[in-house]
């Protein structure tokens, strides 16, 4: 319990002042309430003719009102805080958190799976903010009220008052049992909720599968995630349950004895009637004290796991923690020997290349040759395995994340858009562009014309990945998006593949825009974007087999050959 205790200092960061505040306040709590144990002493002893006080009524009132007034005022603050502590501690972390996910090896989204990622930022945090501040608050408060009146108690009588600190004692033995069960029970509980959110977020993702086959998510795994997290939370219960009994039958137990102790020392003449009827008084207050903090540990457990969740994810490792921030000298980029593997058979193989700023550069290669993978690596979104890429001569991996993606933009052939208006999309590429800008680059993009044909032209939302827009639609504002970037480098990864003919010319117009004057890379299969590139890469199984010009390549037998035979043939058919 301690280590848990520790765990959620720790990750409460920058709100460990709030939180410390918080548990002040939740001491000064205590205190308060422990004060109507000093009203209850004068009322027994003011009844039973014992009166120790003058004006027993007035004080007994006064020392009530100052209770309520305290507990009701660091009450207030002790939830406050708690809350201001659980939420924006885990502000902090989803921020942070997020923040780092824009520096790790792409590698790593295929290792994780984004239902992990997805669920610990939303449901597993989601109980860290709502519980652990709280059950930590409230299990701290709980203890101290039933420390500080068991010590008053030894002032009245020391024999009742060591058997209730004894009777403590036993509780915090079996509360360190039922904390270990509940260690061992909850990483289980946690990986099925885990599951849950995964298979729900693959369920919906894949709704249009499940429903042309009719297979009411039975395939998608929900049902069997659903039922796995139903029989771990029922397995915690169980696993809990006579360790909770167990805790309530210590104080129970000694309720009973310290209830018999106390009427047997009155009628043995070592003890008044209005102590006897204190100590019966304050059994029952310390033991529900403990009780109410005993309900805690549970949750306390579970909050331990769940936060090992979150630092798991917290402590992925960062690509550029080396990196400086380079300004690059200009845009030559080169390979030299380049390998790389996913971990299954290398993708690329010693590949040396050379790109000079300003050029035209075509990619070609049948599907898997690895021309994806080149521009990837280019980029950084995974380090090389063997070799080295330079931009402007220095090797990528000098250059923080941040400052080398300065000079490139990307268009790839499946756009995400995110839901927000069309003019926050485009401004993803300058978050501080200001409308003039954004329509220019629009304008520039060709598609100014459909934006304002929209409902509410640029402050329109569109929906999720833009599922309201078309394929060539989204294209084209990915590509109004990289033109206002204004990036010294463009990679085009495939970006006209899925383009239909109307807009494959308002298209081409846009990718114009974007690449004028700039270092271009382009991932293509239509024979009119690649004709030109001042040079042409040939990628077969990871290796480059051909380079040239078009007419170079053209004149050499091979799979350039081969590929513009086929494009030319499939551009002759036709039906009849």
């Amino acid at each position: 319990m301690i280590q848990t205790l520790r765990k959620i200092w720790q990750f409460s960061g920058s709100k460990k002042s709030v939180l410390a505040k918080s548990l002040i306040a939740s001491i000064l709590n205590a205190v308060f309430e422990s004060l109507q144990f000093v009203a209850i002493m004068i009322a027994l002893q003011t009844i039973l003719g014992n009166q120790t006080v003058s004006h027993p009524v007035a004080i007994t009132s006064l020392i009530m009102l100052v209770s309520i007034l305290g507990k009701a005022a660091t009450g207030y603050f002790s939830n406050q805080g708690m809350t201001e502590a659980g939420y924006y501690m885990c502000a902090e972390k989803r921020t942070h958190i997020a923040d780092l996910m824009k520096y790790v090896p792409m590698g790593y989204f295929n290792e994780t799976s984004m239902g992990n990622i997805t669920a610990v930022l939303t449901s597993v945090m989601g109980d860290i903010e709502n519980t652990a501040p709280r059950s930590l608050i409230l299990m701290f408060g709980g203890f101290i009220q039933a420390v500080i009146v068991s010590a008053a108690l030894l002032f009245f009588d020391v024999r009742i008052g060591l058997i209730m600190l004894v009777g403590i004692v036993c509780f915090l033995f079996a509360t360190s049992l039922y904390n270990k069960r509940v260690a061992r029970n909850a990483p289980k509980k946690q990986e099925a909720q885990t599951a849950l959110v995964k298979n729900t977020m693959e369920f919906l993702g894949g709704i249009g599968v499940i429903k042309s086959f009719g297979l009411k998510g039975r395939s998608a795994g929900i049902l069997r995630s659903i039922q796995n997290s139903t029989k771990e939370n029922l397995r915690l219960e169980y696993a809990i349950v006579p360790f909770t009994m167990f805790q309530e039958l210590i104080l129970y137990v000694f309720d009973i004895v310290i209830i018999a102790l106390a009427v047997r020392f009155y009628f043995s003449g070592t003890m008044v009637l209005a102590d006897c009827l204190l100590m019966v008084v304050a059994a029952f207050m310390v033991y529900s004290s403990l009780l109410s903090a005993g309900n805690m540990v549970a949750a306390l457990g579970l909050m331990g796991v769940a936060m090992e969740q979150v630092e798991a994810l917290n402590n992925t490792p960062r690509m550029d923690l080396n990196g400086k921030e380079i300004s690059a000298k200009n845009t030559d980029i080169s390979l030299s020997g380049v390998s790389f593997s996913y971990g299954y058979g290398e993708t690329l193989h010693d590949v040396t290349l050379d790109i000079p700023a300003g050029s035209f550069t075509a990619v070609v290669g049948p599907s898997g040759s690895g021309k994806s993978t080149l521009c990837h690596l280019i980029s950084r979104f995974w380090d090389v395995d063997k070799g080295s890429i330079k931009l402007g001569g220095t090797d990528v991996r000098d250059y923080t994340l941040d400052s080398l993606l300065a000079n490139v933009s990307m268009v790839f052939q499946n756009v995400y858009l995110f839901q927000d208006t069309v003019a926050n999309n485009i401004r993803f590429g300058k978050p501080d562009a200001t409308m003039e800008e954004v329509e220019s680059a629009a304008k520039a993009a060709c598609c100014h014309d459909f934006i304002t044909a929209l409902p509410n032209g640029y402050n329109t939302v569109i929906g999720e990945g833009g599922s309201t827009l078309s394929g060539g639609e989204r294209q084209r504002i990915s590509i109004a998006r990289a033109i206002l970037k204004d990036a010294p480098v463009i990679i085009l990864d495939e970006a006209t593949s899925n383009i239909d003919p109307e807009n494959e010319r308002q298209l081409q117009m846009a990718i114009e825009s974007l690449t004028k004057e700039k270092t271009v890379i382009m991932i293509a299969h239509r024979l009119k974007t690649i004709r030109n590139a001042d040079q042409i890469i040939v990628l077969n199984r990871g290796q480059i087999v051909q380079r040239g010009t078009h007419k170079e390549l053209l004149a050499q037998q091979g799979i350039y050959t081969d590929f513009i035979a086929i494009r030319e043939k499939t551009i002759g058919w036709k039906l009849k």
